[in-house]
């Protein structure tokens, strides 16, 4: 008999039916599949560029990591960082804030906050965010003064405090007979020639260094009653106000001689601190981040003292009893970051307390949160002096969108002066007013304000 047309024979109902086709099915195995794979893969790190607050890059690499190491333990998130040295660190920076790539956090300099800002490459801390940080009040007001452009959000919050001073090597004092520090400009100038002495000076700057340059302009423009950008925003480089405070930072070496003329080859803060601890001058005047080298160098650390740079007496019309300009460093993410919550935990991290008392001991700079004050190192000795001249007698740079360009371009200028200087070429009001013309050209010319 025949089977029934619906009924197969035995051998073929016995065997295993072929398995049924199905893209969709084959489709989620294959996601699945490469999800299992990846979940043995390190995930991306995140691309930290700081900036070079130690002695040496090299130094600043073996602090961060430390540190850093302690986040991706907590976070599980990886820290690749790059240490960029100030010289290059702007130019960096306006690279990958124009081409949309480079890293996800970035240090950057507080006086190019607003600079920055303007580029719309950053993000910016609203309240909602400035409260993951503990809220706007727990940061400095001076260094949250210098976080960007005014009226709106900042674009990088305070990392690290610095203020101007003046170091001074207490036994070329004792051997000179200078019994008190000076307290006048006058003072000062006179203490710096009786400290002179052959290849000794009784002073050192980096001359080569725009940027310190321009913060020495600024502050000594505040003191003069100079504003080099006007209530416009406007570039006003070639007051006589502006030529004299220029003109009274470069003749430290062309007409005092109380500066080498080899510091106008000096190009960082590391440098003239070298210059100051081999004992080739006997003053410095530099930021509280000096501290470490000077304290890694053989000079005593009880032949160092610090005092308050001094001001003119009395002050010019119009002249502001400044010290310093609200210095130090600040901590941005780009907006182009495609890690935005990871890296909003690594500057939350940074900000944290423990991490601001040990990287600004590491650094010899000063916290920027109220809460790490606690710590009495930072409420005594030399970096009490640096603290009150932060908190008290600072004043930020002018918070404008040109910043950057005018800090470019005018120590740019007061380098070329010094350089002349050491050439022993005539520096006056004249050199200085030319110098300064140029530089305010060169600002229109790039599209700044003029």
């Amino acid at each position: 008999m025949f089977p029934r047309s619906s009924e197969a024979p035995r051998d073929q109902r016995e065997r295993p039916a072929a398995p049924a086709r199905c893209p969709v099915l084959a489709l989620v195995l294959l996601v699945l599949a490469g999800a299992l794979a990846s979940c043995g893969t390190e995930p991306r790190r995140l691309v930290y560029w700081a900036s070079n607050q130690g002695a040496s890059t090299a130094q600043d690499r073996e602090v961060l990591r430390a540190q850093l190491a302690r986040f991706t333990r907590d976070t599980g998130v990886p820290v690749e960082v790059d240490v960029i040295p100030w010289n290059d660190l702007l130019n960096r920076i306006l690279g990958a804030a124009t081409s949309g790539t480079g890293p996800d956090v970035v240090d950057l300099g507080n006086t190019w906050s607003a600079s920055l800002q303007a580029t719309g490459a950053f993000v910016e801390f609203d309240e909602r965010l400035l409260d993951r940080l503990g809220g706007r009040d727990r940061f400095l007001a001076s260094s949250m003064s210098s976080a960007g452009m005014p009226g709106r959000p900042p674009a990088s919050v305070p990392l690290y405090g610095l203020s101007y001073a003046v170091f001074y090597d207490k036994q070329r004092f004792r051997e000179a007979g200078i019994t008190r520090i000076p307290e006048s400009w006058a003072e000062f100038l006179d203490v710096a020639e009786r400290l002179t002495d052959g290849d000794r000076a009784g002073l050192t700057v980096p001359g080569a260094s725009y940027t310190q340059n321009a913060h020495f302009a600024f502050l000594f423009g505040m003191q003069q009653g100079a504003r080099f950008i006007d209530e416009d925003g406007a570039a006003t480089f070639t007051t006589p106000r502006a030529v004299e405070s220029v003109l009274r930072y470069v003749e430290l070496m062309s007409s005092r001689r109380v500066v080498r003329a080899d510091d106008a080859e000096v190009g960082s803060a590391p440098e003239s601190v070298a210059e100051f601890t081999a004992g080739r001058a006997a003053m410095l005047i530099a930021q509280n981040s000096a501290l470490p080298a000077i304290v890694d160098s053989r000079m005593p650390g009880e032949d160092v003292g610090v005092f308050p740079l001094p001001l003119p007496d009395p002050l010019p019309p119009g002249g502001s009893p400044v010290r310093s300009h609200v210095g130090g460093s600040n901590v941005a993410v780009l907006r182009d970051s495609p890690r935005r919550e990871e890296s909003l935990r690594l500057v939350e991290f940074l900000t944290s307390r423990r991490t601001q008392v040990e990287l600004n001991r590491s650094y010899g700079s000063l916290p920027v949160v109220e809460d790490a004050y606690a710590e009495p190192e930072f409420s005594t000795g030399h970096a009490a002096v640096f603290g009150r001249l932060l908190a008290h007698e600072s004043v930020p740079v002018p918070m404008i969108p040109d910043e950057s360009r005018f800090e470019t371009t005018v120590g740019a200028a007061v380098r070329d002066l010094f350089a002349r200087a050491a050439t022993d070429r005539p520096v006056g009001r004249e050199q200085v007013r030319a110098e300064l013309a140029q530089a305010q050209q060169q600002m229109r010319a790039a599209g700044g304000s003029g």
